[in-house]
């Protein structure tokens, strides 16, 4: 053979090779989820961006079986504009601010304006959204900058073409409560919506929008009515047309900045993009998703596996998102305009994400786990409290637990630097001390009772597991009599467990039981005891101390057969929770209160049943639009299948520990931030090989059914050799099991 032709060889395997490694953003479906539970949307945005350009559908409440929460269903054949936030995978609606939507032919005075389209003619990929708009004939493009949306339209031929931006539109129901536009000059014009939804009130955007060509005509509405003169329109309801005329296959393009400060930091958000390169900002914004994916690479011929599983590490970075402007300022929960914003993030599902994704940052986005930090401390020097479930700095109060404390304590364990150790302890103490969501009932009797809250053997679990996240950063700071208190109330959750009946149950405030009690049930007459669950789900919520669950049931023998039977017992057909996906028997995949529940057989040395809970748990992930069977939660159910297809899962999400299960990928190389690398190999991985027989870590042998996040980020390689049959040794001597 010549050197030429074996150069040439060569040459090829190299490029293979560079092609097989590069442009992981082509296995990311943004349409993965868009249907029913998921309540994701498929537009352009960059990770973490202020900017989530999407297009919507116009859904209202009688659409809530459909996802309305992101403003967009596949089951939907039409638009009604192209809005520059969205919310990612929530059960609750909001945002959808600063709707535009170009058009021909039609009369812009209309109300509601909305265009069909196929779905065989609409197309998304990580920072980038295409669709045909039949009605109009127009070809609508998006891709996104950090906090500037950049829209083009190529137009057929019309001497009225133009471009309605529709500040009354929000997604569900985020009302308008106060618009306004104004006209610069021909290509510039500025304004703001103030909103209020039933997740928020009063919060502001303003933007600022550059269009490619001057408008040769400019038409203003407000409350329905035609403003005759001025340049500028103020209301509940102002609808804006930019009217111009364009050739066959004309491109107008259109920038629209974002900021919550003022008109001013929007302004300075239009200088993101430079000149009106539309290909260049689409190709920045797709090499900024590749280098975030490119942090997990994963080995598997499953071309279907590996869609899912970029989709679904694409859709954990979807939040929490940034909020400081072009200038550094955004609105405070104060509602003051902050001028020392940096790297602020906002948009934090924190009852959701602190079980895997807020865990999953720690490995993939350590850059930017002190700046999320901050931004929780940065609410609490505003607010007095952490947050919550905080919209664009709006503290919503919505579900259970005050988790931010959950997240600070992983961070602070697990050694991150670039925060105020003391000042977070004192800022978690301070939400563990409240005197709202029944937490002084809690310290007051050990538990909070069925009727001072909704939702009370939840909250009692929730704040149970944030008082053993205190202890925990009490001791690392040295402050044992607070360790000692907070270890004590992390005990709580024993207050509700009646161990006669071996269920979590509620408890009235003079402490009794509420009889009649059905596991099977969410309420008890009118009202709630958990939240988004039941206690069957609910009663296996305590991962700061399973072994102390597994005593109440008096062996694990005993343990093990009730957990069986969530997975096997069918539901009753009366109650109504179980109507949603993600179900087998009782365990509901499609809510977060069962994420880690498939993982507590390791603690009973019988991690092959882990295995067979989290293979079967996984096929619920799928590349279509349906592939997820809950609401994405900000990530949290897209983080949940990225720790188990690697091989492992945080059920304690802030003791530094993972869980191992059975990996999807045949090798899975994580790329750490401190330049080191760690890579899961499941050797003799197969449909039927899902056991894990022995292990190895960086060559030696390795029998724990887990693994610390210290051995991850000192980089290495575990090995996982799989089976068809169950091991009769690895993961099942005590010592083995989990702490």
């Amino acid at each position: 053979m010549s050197k030429k032709i074996i150069f040439f060889i060569s040459a090829i395997f190299i490029l293979a090779n560079c092609i097989g490694q590069l442009h992981l953003t082509r296995y990311v479906d943004p349409f993965i989820g868009t249907i029913f539970e998921g309540h994701v949307y498929p537009g352009a945005t960059l990770p973490f961006g202020m900017e989530q350009l999407s297009p919507d559908n116009g859904l209202t409440e009688k659409d809530k079986d459909e996802g309305y929460c992101s403003g967009y269903s596949y089951t939907k054949n039409m638009i009604k504009g192209f809005s520059h936030t969205h919310l990612s995978g929530t059960g609750r609606p909001a945002l959808g601010d600063i709707s535009v939507l170009p058009m021909v032919g039609k009369n812009p005075s209309v109300s509601d304006i909305r265009s069909d389209i196929s779905h065989n003619e609409e197309s998304a990929s990580p920072g980038y959204y295409s669709v045909m708009l039949k009605s109009f004939g127009i070809k609508a493009e998006l891709t996104t900058t950090q906090r500037c949306g950049f829209h083009r339209y190529t137009f057929p031929e019309s001497k009225k073409s133009i471009i309605r931006f529709d500040l009354a539109y929000g997604a569900g129901d985020d009302v308008a409560t106060d618009c306004y536009f104004k006209k610069i000059n021909a290509t510039t014009f500025v304004g703001y919506r103030i909103s209020k939804s039933s997740f928020s009130k009063d919060r502001h955007i303003y933007f600022a929008a550059q269009i490619s060509k001057p408008v040769s005509d400019f038409v203003l509405f407000r409350d329905s009515s035609l403003v005759n003169l001025g340049n500028e329109a103020m209301g509940r309801d102002v609808k804006a047309c930019l009217v111009f005329s364009t050739k066959k296959g004309e491109q107008v393009l259109l920038k629209v900045a974002l900021s919550t400060a003022n008109v001013e930091g929007a302004l300075a958000g239009l200088k993101e993009i430079k000149g009106w390169n539309f290909n260049a900002v689409k190709h920045n914004a797709e090499d900024i998703w590749e280098r975030e994916l490119e942090k997990i690479k994963i080995i598997s011929e499953d071309k279907n596996f590996k869609t899912v599983f970029y989709t679904a590490l694409y859709h954990t970075y979807l939040a929490p998102v940034r909020i400081d402007d072009a200038l550094g300022k955004y609105r405070g929960i104060n509602k003051q305009t902050i001028s020392e914003g940096k790297n602020i993030y906002t948009i934090n599902s924190l009852w959701d994400t602190y079980r895997a994704a807020n865990p999953l940052f720690t490995i993939t986005q350590a850059e930017r786990v002190p700046d999320i930090i901050n931004s929780f401390l940065t609410f609490y020097h505003q607010y007095g409290l952490l947050p919550v479930w905080d919209l664009y700095f709006t503290e919503t109060n919505d579900m259970k637990g005050y988790h931010a404390v959950a997240i600070i304590a992983d961070a602070i364990l697990k050694g991150f630097k670039g925060f105020d150790y003391e000042e977070a302890f004192k800022a978690m103490k301070a939400s563990a001390n409240q005197n709202i969501r029944g937490t002084d009932w809690y310290r007051k009797l050990g538990y909070v009772p069925f009727e001072k809250d909704d939702g009370s053997v939840t909250s009692t679990l929730e704040y149970a597991y944030d008082d053993w996240c205190i202890a925990q950063v009490a001791r690392m700071l040295g402050k044992e009599n607070e360790y000692k208190i907070f270890m004590k109330r992390s005990g709580n959750w024993k207050n509700l467990f009646d161990p006669a009946i071996l269920f979590i149950r509620p408890k009235d405030a003079s402490c009794k039981w509420i009889t009649p009690f059905d596991p099977y049930e969410e309420r008890f007459g009118k009202t709630r005891a958990f939240a988004e669950g039941n206690s069957w789900q609910y009663t296996w919520y305590v991962p700061q101390d399973v072994y102390g669950l597994i005593h109440m049931f008096g062996t694990k023998e005993r343990f093990a057969q009730k957990l069986d039977s969530l997975y096997t017992l069918t539901p009753p057909d009366s109650q109504s929770i179980f109507k949603y996906d993600g179900y087998i028997g009782l365990m509901w995949h499609g809510n977060e209160p069962c994420h880690h529940i498939s993982y507590l057989y390791n603690y009973v040395g019988m991690p092959w049943k882990t295995a067979e809970r989290v293979k079967q748990i996984c096929a619920f992930y799928r590349n279509d639009p349906k592939g997820l069977c809950g609401n994405d939660d900000c990530g949290q159910t897209s983080a949940w299948y990225i720790f188990s297809a690697i091989g492992f899962y945080p059920v304690n999400p802030a003791n530094g520990e993972y869980v191992i299960g059975t990996p999807l990928a045949n090798k899975t190389e994580l790329s750490l931030f401190n330049g080191k690398h760690f890579i899961v190999k499941a050797n003799g991985l197969s449909k039927k090989s899902i056991y894990v027989q022995k292990a190895t870590l960086n060559g030696h042998p390795y029998t724990k059914s887990f693994i610390k996040h210290a051995d991850i980020m000192r980089g290495g390689e575990l090995v996982l050799y799989m089976g068809d049959k169950p091991s009769a040794t690895w993961g099942t001597k005590k010592e083995d099991f989990p702490n």
